[in-house]
């Protein structure tokens, strides 16, 4: 009883708030600059790109000699503080909460970037251990790192401006009653969507693991947004689909991607593991997506932005948080995830372990009437590994459906170790190792009859 006569004198209050001039400035300017940078297309003469990419990319060019090195010395600043930190537990690390949650980890991710950092000297150098520093393992982590630190450095800096000034408030407030039945997730995960698929899966993520530490998801709904929700740009699956020969039927091959990945989102929440993560948060938050019984969804939603707003701080604050995301990923991820990636490259190029377990997967194709199935087995799996690994195993495949099958299937299964899968392992998100892989399972068994459906509908 105590609950409702609350609820409606919050709803009381909520219907009298007004909204100044002042607040509802702070709210669209800042709002549509992130709106624009992260989900505006453009077309860039040869596809469509967002500005963040195309920032991204210019800076990228403009620094293609100096990025390994960048990468390989930020690997070891991490790698000495952190090993620093586990002997000595020197007092400006420990007084410092930026620099703890930095360098104060575990022995298990201790040893995974002192490995990394081996491997990235190894690679810097080409001295070694071939197989590490090879252009099949230790060059390709090299080539994806250095693509990585840009991306998020400049994500990292733009991204308040989607996040906290209102817009996230304002389209969850109208699109709650669209995702919530469909995906059980709050409306403003729309926005991951939309930043992920136009823009960055990596970037998705960080979204998600921002907006979880902010108190505004739950622990299954983080889970189920980067694992659902972050889905791989359309430029990437262009890029996927030149390598497959198939980019001549792309407006078909994205299609399906889309309707595989929406009924896989909508299916794969519902059940565990999912399902079985608790539905707490990180640290308390009192935004309501519920739309008060006497208000209009688009005042709510209006209303919810522009406090939001006013509470976002200044340009100096953004600032700081922007730096603590990139400082976050960068002495964080990059060690680690050169670490797992080349262990998992090595694996995957150098021993036959996903010709063999791929095998049960053989009569499937088979069964789907697909041609070259034994083939094609080894891509429907690897892809866990590394994105574009499927698509390298599948290229030398003759038939146009089963390269078809393969490239649509890798970029709906969007659970990879390289980079994606790391990231979400390393943040706060309750996720584990096998969390992934068998979500990674789940979107295959759930998206492969789907396209191979639409596959034979079109060949």
């Amino acid at each position: 009883m105590s609950n409702q006569v609350e609820n409606l004198s919050n709803n009381s209050q909520h219907t009298e708030e007004k909204i100044d001039k002042h607040g509802l400035m702070k709210f669209l300017l800042p709002s549509l600059f992130g709106v624009f940078i992260f989900l505006f297309p453009i077309f860039d003469g040869e596809t469509f790109n967002i500005p963040l990419g195309i920032i991204t990319e210019f800076i990228i060019d403009a620094l293609t000699a100096w990025l390994p090195a960048i990468v390989t010395y930020i690997m070891v600043i991490s790698t000495l503080f952190t090993v620093v930190q586990a002997i000595f537990k020197p007092a400006f690390i420990e007084k410092s909460a930026l620099l703890k949650s930095l360098f104060n980890v575990s022995i298990f991710w201790t040893t995974l970037r002192v490995l990394g950092t081996i491997f990235a000297i190894m690679t810097f150098y080409n001295v070694g251990i071939e197989g590490v520093y090879s252009e099949l393992t230790g060059q390709v982590m090299f080539g994806l790192l250095t693509s990585l630190i840009v991306w998020f450095f400049v994500a990292s800096f733009l991204m308040p401006y989607l996040i906290n000034f209102g817009v996230m408030e304002f389209f969850g407030s109208i699109l709650r009653n669209v995702i919530k039945p469909l995906f059980t997730l709050p409306g403003r995960s729309a926005i991951d969507l939309l930043a992920s698929w136009i823009g960055n899966v990596n970037v998705g993520v960080v979204i998600t693991r921002e907006q979880y530490e902010s108190g505004f998801y739950t622990g299954r709904e983080a889970a189920a947004i980067a694992t659902c929700f972050s889905t791989v740009s359309l430029p990437f699956c262009l890029v996927i689909a030149g390598m497959l020969n198939v980019d001549h039927m792309f407006p078909v091959f994205y299609l399906t991607i889309v309707i595989a990945g929406v009924v896989s989102a909508m299916i794969i929440p519902r059940i565990p593991p999912i399902s079985k993560i608790p539905n707490k948060y990180y640290t308390e938050n009192h935004f309501q997506e519920d739309v008060p019984e006497n208000m209009s969804k688009f005042k709510w939603g209006l209303l919810q932005a522009v406090k939001r707003a006013k509470s976002a701080g200044s340009f100096k604050d953004q600032l700081k948080q922007g730096n603590e995301i990139f400082l976050g990923i960068a002495f964080v991820l990059l060690p680690q995830v050169m670490a797992i990636g080349t262990l998992a490259l090595i694996i995957a190029e150098f021993t036959s372990f996903f010709q063999v377990i791929s095998q049960p997967i053989v009569p499937l194709l088979e069964l789907m009437q697909l041609p070259e199935a034994a083939a094609a087995a080894p891509a429907t799996i690897i892809g866990f590994i590394d994105m574009f690994l499927p698509a390298v195993l599948a290229s030398g495949i003759e038939a146009e459906i089963t390269r078809f099958v393969i490239g649509a299937l890798s970029l709906v299964q969007i659970i990879y170790l390289t980079e994606m899968g790391t990231l979400l392992l390393i943040s706060k998100i309750p996720v584990k190792a096998w969390h992934l892989f068998v979500i990674f399972l789940q979107r295959t068994i759930i998206s492969l009859p789907i396209i191979v459906l639409i596959a034979h509908m079109i060949y």
